[in-house]
């Protein structure tokens, strides 16, 4: 069976202060957590030196990575300054999560800016084409992974992540939260869940089931999608239906937990997990 790890969000809210990402992963494997996501969600660190105590430290403790690249991202921009620094932010992503050793990296792809999709799709496209050019000598062992999106305006379908990846032969990040949030209550059952998998299945192949990047958590959402996050049990998400169907699908990878409780409920999710084999 494949391994799946539940990781937190970020360094844990019980952390002792000063509370940096080498901390926080010594605190999460004292929670028995074996994952973190790593959120450079405003910007990339540069000190090289201090990345590389993040996978030393990682390494010791045998917790995996994965990374959250920055929020100001648009690769379907149009004003030529702003793509050329979103291509530069993943880039940076990509490069220092290799140096952290880690395995994927999310990415918030684009904003729609009222386009027709396949302009957006190509506009995305020829973006990731220029990031990808820099793989083998920048980030040869770290995925590019597009995630889908909780609003309508966002690129990122269920479709589009999958069609994009298979494309440049990445994975991209599953957010089942994110798609319940953008069809406004649906993809909530185990069925729907399942026909996401086959659909994952089908587009990159069986063993791409056992590396996954997903994030999960409740949320908040009206006709627009996405509000914001929520606690798990202040949600309407299916959290333990949910993780059954991961260990019957034999789901392999890392499942991030966005919650804004972060270990609470990343433990809430493992100890569930651990049930559902009963």
């Amino acid at each position: 069976m494949s391994e799946l790890r539940f990781a937190v969000a970020g360094v844990p809210r019980s952390t002792p202060k000063p509370c940096g990402t080498i901390e926080g992963l010594r605190q999460t494997s004292a929670l028995g957590i074996t994952a973190m996501e790593i959120e450079w969600v405003q910007n990339v660190p540069k000190n090289l030196q201090h990345i590389e105590a993040i996978r030393e430290t990682a390494e010791a403790l045998g917790i995996s990575l994965t990374i959250h690249a920055p929020y100001y991202i648009n690769l379907n921009s149009s004003d030529p300054g702003k793509l050329a620094a979103s291509k530069e932010r993943v880039i940076s992503a990509l490069a220092m999560g290799e140096v952290a050793g880690a395995r994927s990296v999310c990415v918030h792809a684009a904003f729609n800016l009222g386009q027709p999709p396949q302009k957006v799709f190509d506009n995305v496209r020829r973006s990731m084409e220029d990031i990808l050019k820099q793989k083998k000598k920048l980030f040869p062992h770290v995925n590019l992974g597009i995630e889908t999106m909780g609003k309508p305006t966002q690129f990122g379908t269920l479709e589009e992540v999958l069609q994009i990846s298979r494309e440049f032969g990445q994975y991209p990040v599953i957010d089942p939260a994110h798609l319940h949030a953008r069809c406004n209550g649906a993809l909530n059952s185990p069925e729907e869940w399942n026909a996401m998998f086959d659909l994952y299945e089908k587009e990159l192949g069986r063993k791409s089931l056992n590396v996954m990047h997903l994030h999960y958590s409740g949320i908040a959402y009206g006709p627009r999608g996405e509000k914001h996050h929520l606690p798990l049990r202040e949600s309407d998400a299916r959290w333990r239906d949910f993780v059954k169907v991961l260990r019957e699908r034999e789901i392999g990878g890392v499942c991030v937990c966005e919650s804004p409780l972060m270990e609470e409920d990343t433990l809430l999710l493992i100890k569930a997990y651990a049930g559902s084999n009963h």
